[in-house]
């Protein structure tokens, strides 16, 4: 029987690729550090995942263990020759934190001479998560076991897509509730073990039109109308879609980033439009409630220069189209004023100090004397008269 590991037991991980997985016919392993999701899982021995649409349906996923991936357990389970496939679903930020358990089950694996294939993928949202990933567990490797993943182990790069809400109050803590849509792209020329069929599950030959598309077209837009719905006081995505001003705004984004899209992948105008709508009627799935706060977390790496903000409206400054919309976008973003977000506080600390033109150019790499950083504190200051107490 084919084995998977999944680093990172929340959401993503259980609602998402755990259960595709596991529907595929994997042998289950989670791998966390929340020692109290892990007896649960360990309890129950399954979870319910609920597909919250016009018709809701639940997926029992059964049969699933899990360890802790800071102990020894974990990486002994490299050692077994069935064990074929690990995903990490853990955030972009924390690829690098769980790097040093990785390779030390690497170098168990290349210890015990396990010659059959591994694929290790990075399930984020983030371009070319694998190849970094990879680049993180080479610097904790000798010469023997860098010499053994280049001949056993793949990196294939991933993009995936799918919403994963917070749960209803009435949801037991081990489920997840998930929308109904999802897409799982994933680079061919990196895989070097056989994956079985799962279902929605794309090998691709080029993922960067993929995955460029999701993350400028999807979670560009979507961390957007968190950060302008937090200016206007709104709980959640729908809620701020459903205001116009945040709607057109948002529109004008998905509008500006295609025009791109085509001009930079060569997608048609008729795939970019249709794309828009599904996004769209997505954020505004009345059975799929998606907090604002959850959405809006991490600012500071959302607008760092090469994620999902920033790096679109470059682009399409370079093909000469407008992107008045990114303006008002980016400064809603650097707006975000949440004490109970960790980089909140630092961005707002950072701007008190030394204004919005400093943060444009330390946070974003816009030239502070640049016309777009001009418009983009001339949004900032337009935006702050909107008073919202939260």
């Amino acid at each position: 029987m084919s084995k998977a590991i999944v680093i990172g037991a929340g959401q993503i991980g259980r609602g998402f690729i755990g259960m595709e997985l596991a529907k595929a016919g994997y042998q289950l392993i989670f791998a966390d550090i929340n020692q109290k999701l892990i007896e649960d899982i360990n309890t129950r021995k399954k979870y319910t995942v609920c597909v919250v649409d016009r018709e809701c349906e639940e997926t029992i996923v059964e049969k699933v263990s899990a360890v802790s991936s800071a102990g020894e357990e974990f990486t002994g389970l490299f050692t077994d020759c069935e064990l074929n496939l690990v995903c990490t679903c853990v955030g972009q930020t924390a690829l690098a934190k769980i790097a040093p358990a990785v390779a030390r089950g690497i170098s168990l694996r290349t210890r015990a001479g396990i010659t059959e294939p591994m694929n290790i993928i990075a399930v984020e949202n983030a371009i070319n998560g694998s190849s970094q990933l990879k680049a993180f567990i080479s610097e904790y490797l000798n010469e023997a076991e860098k010499k053994y993943i280049k001949e056993y182990i793949g990196f294939p790069n991933s993009a995936v897509d799918r919403i994963i809400p917070q749960n209803p109050p009435e949801m037991k803590p081990g489920d997840v509730a998930v929308e109904k849509f999802f897409e799982w792209d994933l680079e061919g020329n990196g895989i070097v073990a056989p994956i079985l069929p799962v279902a929605g599950l794309k090998i691709v030959d080029k993922l960067e039109p993929y995955l460029e598309r999701k993350l400028f077209v999807l979670n560009g837009p979507n961390a957007v109308t968190a950060y302008y719905g937090w200016i206007k006081g709104y709980e959640t995505i729908k809620e701020s879609l459903e205001d116009p001003e945040i709607f057109e705004t948002v529109q004008r984004m998905m509008e500006e980033c295609s025009l791109m899209l085509e001009q930079r992948h060569g997608f048609s105008a008729s795939e970019m439009r249709d794309y828009q709508l599904k996004i769209m009627e997505r954020f505004l799935n009345p059975y799929l409630i998606d907090s604002v706060t959850r959405v809006a977390r991490e600012p500071l790496r959302k607008l760092a220069p090469e994620d999902r903000i920033i790096a679109p409206m470059n682009y399409a400054t370079c093909y000469g189209i407008e992107t008045r919309a990114y303006y008002t976008g980016i400064a809603a973003a650097l707006l975000y004023d949440n004490p109970n977000d960790a980089q909140s506080r630092q961005m707002r600390q950072y701007i008190d100090s030394v204004g919005i033109y400093g943060a444009l150019e330390n946070f974003c790499s816009i030239d502070k004397c640049s016309s777009a950083s001009k418009a983009i504190a001339e949004e900032y200051y337009r935006l702050s008269a909107v008073n919202v107490k939260h």
